[in-house]
C-alpha cells in the first residue's frame, strides 16, 4: 500500500476549497456603499404591498370583494366592509401584517380591479412589529408614486343620441316668425245690394 503524505494532501484540499475565491480575486468588486448607492430592483420584484388608487379621482380602487384575503396563505390581510345603500360593499379599513407577509404574490393574481400590488420598495425597516403593519392610509399613501396598467380599461357611457323631432311638428322659433311675416288679409268690401229685376210682363206694359 503506497503512503500518502498529509501535507501535500491538505495543500491539495486547500486549493480545491479555494478554487472560487481565486476565480473572483482580481475582478472589480460590485460592493454598493448603501445608503448613497442604491441597488435597482428588477420591475417584477415583490416587495411591500401596497393599494392602488384612480389616478383622476384618487380613490382607493378596492371593491372590498375580499377576494385577496380569501387567497392569502398567512392570513396577513384583514379587511372592513359593509353594504350601502347602493347594495354593494363599501371598504372600510385594509390592514396588511408585513411581519407574517410571505410575499407571494396571490393576493395581487386574485383581485381583478386593479386594487393592490407588490412593488419593489423595501426600505421600511422599524425599531417594533408594531409599525409593519400598515392600515388602509398608510397603504394608499406608500401606492400613490406607483406606476401600474389596468387589467380592465374603464368603458365611458355612450352618449344617448338625441330625440329626432316629429316630421309634422315644426319648431316653435320658425313658425313664430312665419306667421308674424305673413300681412293680414284686408277686410271684404261691402258691395250695395242689387236691386231685383222686374218682372217680364212689367216691361212689356211700360214699353207699350
Amino acid at each position: 500500500m503506497a503512503y500518502e503524505n498529509p501535507f501535500w494532501k491538505g495543500i491539495y484540499n486547500l486549493l480545491v476549497g479555494l478554487r472560487v475565491t481565486l476565480r473572483h480575486l482580481f475582478t472589480p468588486a460590485i460592493t454598493l456603499q448603501y445608503p448613497t448607492e442604491r441597488w435597482e430592483m428588477p420591475e417584477r420584484s415583490r416587495g411591500m404591498v401596497v393599494l392602488l388608487s384612480d389616478k383622476e379621482t384618487g380613490d382607493l380602487n378596492c371593491t372590498a370583494c375580499i377576494l385577496c384575503q380569501k387567497g392569502c396563505p398567512t392570513g396577513a390581510i384583514q379587511i372592513e366592509r359593509h353594504k350601502g345603500e347602493d347594495k354593494r360593499w363599501k371598504l372600510d379599513g385594509f390592514v396588511v401584517d408585513h411581519t407574517i407577509c410571505c410575499y407571494c404574490g396571490i393576493c395581487q393574481e386574485a383581485c381583478n380591479f386593479d386594487a393592490l400590488m407588490l412593488v419593489p420598495k423595501y426600505e421600511y425597516s422599524t425599531y417594533t412589529k408594531e409599525e409593519l403593519i400598515f392600515n388602509t392610509a398608510k397603504l394608499q399613501e406608500m401606492g400613490l408614486d406607483v406606476e401600474y396598467t389596468p387589467k380592465r380599461p374603464k368603458k365611458k357611457p355612450a352618449p344617448k343620441p338625441a330625440a329626432k323631432p316629429a316630421a309634422d311638428a315644426k319648431p316653435k322659433d320658425e313658425a313664430a316668425p312665419a306667421e308674424a311675416a305673413k300681412p293680414a288679409e284686408p277686410a271684404a268690401e261691402s258691395k250695395p245690394a242689387d236691386k231685383p229685376e222686374a218682372p217680364a210682363e212689367e216691361k212689356k206694359e211700360g214699353e207699350a
